[in-house]
């Protein structure tokens, strides 16, 4: 069953299933794909980037990241099952990892960010294969000797899954560029989930999680970084979503 939210289709799997079908398919011998884990700011990018949209159209799955697209859903009276948070769904699967035999690639984060949560979850989940990981420096996209040499370490390193922690769209892009050259089974945008998990950006208690907070929380500990994404970005959201309702929601 998939979703339509401001004219991009959400796939409506719960959180269990989604972990699932992507633990099964990356010890499959499937050709590779990926998996986009879309949120409000998401859904705005998507209406003006055609890029970004043809992306989400080929994606293995859709799964909703955001809180606000679950209340969207709800209000447009086509529910989906639940959240599938980024970074919760990232954690899940390096848990599982061990007694599935998967192995993990971390590419992305601050400096420092993915060698200090491979330590924090080999920690945690004695056997976790952490088989690589790489932090690219500022505008490595323009630089074909690091595209190389990431391709290079993440070929050599064959994972299962790559997480990929460089922020949206960048990410989603990057790996669009790059997943059936690596040949790895899933690859995963999952934003800042690297810092969160190592606990370099403080997450959101449970409960602001739950109620649909964690933007405001977010907003609250990095201002500088995020007030253009929330303050001004959530009221257009709203608006899409309403315009949605009354019939006239269309992607141009």
């Amino acid at each position: 069953m998939k979703v339509n939210i401001c004219g991009i289709d959400i796939d409506g799997y719960a959180f269990d299933e989604v972990v699932e079908a992507i633990a099964h398919y990356a010890l499959s011998d499937g050709t590779p794909e990926y998996v986009v884990t879309p949120n409000a700011q998401h859904i705005l990018t998507l209406q003006k980037d055609v890029q970004f949209r043809e992306i989400y159209r080929k994606a293995f799955l859709v799964v909703p990241d955001g809180v606000s697209l679950l209340w969207a859903a709800k209000f447009l009276q086509t529910p989906l099952q639940g959240r599938v948070n980024g970074t919760d769904l990232f954690e899940r699967l390096c848990a599982i990892a061990p007694e599935k035999g998967l192995k993990i690639f971390l590419l992305g984060g601050r400096p420092g960010a993915a060698e200090k949560v491979k330590e924090t979850l080999q920690t945690r989940h004695p056997g976790l294969q952490i088989v690589g990981t790489h932090c690219p420096p500022y505008g490595f996209e323009s630089n074909p000797e690091e595209l190389a040499l990431i391709n290079s370490k993440i070929k050599t390193a064959s994972p299962h899954i790559l997480f990929v922690g460089l922020g949206a769209p960048k990410q989603e892009k990057w790996i669009y560029a790059n997943y059936k050259e690596l040949g790895v089974p899933i690859s995963i945008g999952i934003g800042v989930s690297f810092e969160l998990v190592a606990d370099m950006v403080k997450r959101a208690p449970i409960w602001m999680q739950k109620t649909g907070l964690e933007w405001f929380f977010r907003l609250l500990v990095e201002p500088n970084r995020l007030w253009q994404r929330y303050i001004l970005g959530n009221p257009h959201f709203i608006w899409l979503v309403l315009r949605q309702r009354l019939g006239s929601s269309k992607v141009d």
